[in-house]
Order: C-alpha cells, then sequence, then structure tokens
C-alpha cells in the first residue's frame, strides 16, 4: 500500500512538472515544417554548421557541475550596480536601451524592436532555483514598455526566452519573430499564433515594407527541460531604411561570423555575446577577446558586447567580460559601446572614456 502510495505521488510530481508553464511546450510537428533544403536538421534534432560538442573530451560533466556549485564569490558585485532611467520615448535615428545581460530594446524609424526579454529574478522556471540577479539590476519594469513592434527571440533558453516576461507584456506585442520551433512555447503561453513568424538560417522577410530581415546562423544549442536541440537557435540581420544592425544571439566562434559579414556587411552596429563563457564549454560561447575579432569579421562599426552585468551563469568574475574586452581593444577596432545598464543612447554617443566598471570600484 505504501509503495503504491509513492508511486502515484511520483506520478502526480511528475505529471505537474512536465505540464508546469515555464517548460513551454514541444512542437511534435516540427519535422514537418522544417524545409527539405535545410540540412542541418536530422531525426528531429537541430545541428550547427560545426560539430559543436558542449565540453572537450577530457572535461567530465561531474568536473563541470563541481566548479558550478563551488562557484566564484567575485561572480556577483558586491553591491548594487549603477543604472539610468531608460529614455523610452519614439526615436528617428537609432536609439539602444540595453538592460542587462541580453536584454535590449532597439528604437528606429519610431519602431521599437525588443530583444529576448528577460526580467525575472532568476534565469530559471523556477522562483527559488538558480542565482539571483545582480543588485541594482531590478530598476526596470517590463510593464513600462511602450508598444513593440517586433519582439525578436534567438533561442529558448531560459535567459533568452522568461516566460513571466513575455506574460507582462503579451499584450503590447505587434509581432513576433523567432527561430522555426520555438513558436510552439509563445502558443502555449497565449500568444496569437497569427502574429508569430519562424525563420531558418539563411531566409529573409520584409518588415515595414521598406525594412529587411535575414536569420543568420550561430553556433549555440537549445533546449527547456528534458528536450535538447528540438528547436533552432539563431542571430538576425535587420536593415533599416538607414542602418544595418547585426542582432546576435549567443553563439560560440566559428567561419559563419566571417561567412556573415561577407555576404551581408558591413554593419553600422554589431549586438554581440561577451560573457558566461569559460574553458569547460569553449564551442558555444565567446571569449572577450573573440567577441572583438567577431565585430572585426561582422565588417561592425560600433560593437556593443550583451550577455553580461545582470545574472552569474559562469564561473568569471562578474566584470571580467568587459575588463578584458576594454583591455584587448586597439586604436582602429569597432567602436566600443560601453553604456550603463537602463541608459538609452544612440550611436553618436562618445563612449572615448574607460568603462565605468573601473569607476565603480574606485568609489568603494
Amino acid at each position: 500500500m505504501i509503495l503504491l502510495m509513492l508511486v502515484i505521488v511520483i506520478l502526480i510530481v511528475g505529471i505537474w512538472f512536465t505540464m508546469y508553464p515555464d517548460f513551454g511546450k514541444v512542437d511534435e510537428n516540427i519535422s514537418h515544417k522544417v524545409p527539405a533544403h535545410f540540412h542541418y536538421f536530422h531525426q528531429g534534432k537541430f545541428y550547427n554548421i560545426l560539430p559543436t560538442p558542449m565540453k572537450p573530451a577530457d572535461i567530465s560533466y561531474f568536473t563541470m557541475f563541481s566548479k558550478m556549485i563551488e562557484g566564484n564569490k567575485k561572480g556577483t558585485p558586491d553591491r548594487e550596480l549603477p543604472c539610468q532611467i531608460p529614455n523610452l520615448l519614439p526615436s528617428d535615428s537609432p536609439k539602444i536601451t540595453w538592460f542587462g545581460h541580453s536584454s535590449y530594446l532597439l528604437q528606429v524609424d519610431k519602431k521599437n524592436i525588443l530583444v529576448d526579454p528577460v526580467f525575472s529574478a532568476r534565469t530559471s522556471p523556477f522562483s527559488f532555483l538558480g542565482t539571483k540577479q545582480f543588485p541594482g539590476t531590478d530598476f526596470f519594469e517590463p510593464l513600462s514598455f511602450p508598444e513593440i513592434d517586433v519582439l525578436f527571440i534567438s533561442h529558448d533558453h531560459y535567459d533568452h526566452l522568461d516566460y513571466k516576461t513575455l506574460l507582462k507584456i503579451r499584450n503590447k506585442v505587434k509581432n513576433i519573430i523567432c527561430p522555426i520551433g520555438v513558436a510552439k512555447h509563445f502558443e502555449s503561453w497565449g500568444f496569437d499564433k497569427s502574429i508569430i513568424k519562424e525563420m531558418i538560417w539563411g531566409e529573409s522577410l520584409n518588415l515595414f515594407e521598406k525594412w529587411q530581415l535575414t536569420c543568420t546562423s550561430s553556433r549555440h544549442f537549445s533546449g527547456r527541460l528534458f528536450s535538447r536541440n528540438v528547436s533552432l537557435w539563431a542571430s538576425f540581420i535587420l536593415k533599416t531604411n538607414s542602418h544595418k544592425i547585426y542582432i546576435g544571439g549567443d553563439s560560440g566562434y566559428g567561419p559563419h561570423f566571417q561567412e556573415i559579414g561577407a555576404q551581408y556587411g558591413p554593419f553600422d552596429l554589431a549586438i554581440i555575446e561577451c560573457g558566461q563563457y569559460n574553458q569547460m564549454w569553449p564551442h558555444i560561447h565567446l571569449f572577450p577577446e573573440q567577441v572583438l575579432e567577431v565585430a572585426k569579421e561582422l565588417k561592425a562599426e560600433h560593437l556593443l558586447p550583451v550577455h553580461w552585468g545582470k545574472y552569474r551563469l559562469a564561473l568569471h568574475d562578474w566584470d571580467e567580460p568587459m575588463r578584458r574586452l576594454e583591455n584587448s581593444w586597439k586604436p582602429g577596432d569597432p567602436i566600443l559601446m560601453k553604456p550603463y545598464l537602463g541608459q538609452s543612447f544612440q550611436l553618436d554617443t562618445d563612449f572615448s572614456k574607460p568603462h565605468w566598471i573601473f569607476d565603480f570600484h574606485k568609489k568603494i
């Protein structure tokens, strides 16, 4: 009798666990949606252009988990980070507001373009698991967003596709662009299917009549709950009436950056991940020095480094990404954009001074 009760409890917990809304839903019809000419999909799974192991052969998952549990005392700032109140008024010339990690708002030609919005306290499906956001980074409430003309999602990881944030802004979003396989999550969360457009690498479409959008490759992976790589991951190229912007998702280094630069560059602005890297997973995230090389390969005039500054998802010091990036920068490299969290700025903003983290440490 006790054994039967235990089995029932396990079944109930298991059913609840799989139905928990934060996990979203897997698209069971994905095999029928992927075009036959797309070479990076096989037997229900998506693949990178290059072989991309999660870890080197000499590193065990036990070692990785042990190191993550051990953590790094300097992985989180010891006091609140400085921020600025965003100015989200419409703008004709490109205006960018970075909210920390990979969440930012592009305002171009009076259109609001929101990318990977994550405003929860943790990048986890559960409010009690995962490291908390850095002190001071909860300065913005997503309900304060204006209407969102286009929402971009680069892939379905929790630090890029945040259920709780998306529910708050659901009634503000007019259009959603995401890689193929991600739409099912949105549909399970009550978003109108008609406003969602899924894309594959190399696909282009027109936005607002005169804008052009192209979905391009990245070197990463996807997955929520127990399913991995059943949806695609991507970057995007947004060509407006006056500017060309590279919207980078998560990606390790690879020849795809040079190919994108040769085919679609130059770019007025490249927004590239710079954080959450480690030698134990060298193929799925960029190291800071690689970020500069990527920006040059993309032929970018300006570089905005993101994917840092809000959550501790790796083992490096919280400010190491920008320190290493700025220390490796040389005159003639792409102009390095160094905004405060929440700062709304335009591409002609003067960021010639050292990064704000240097002043932050001096004020201790």
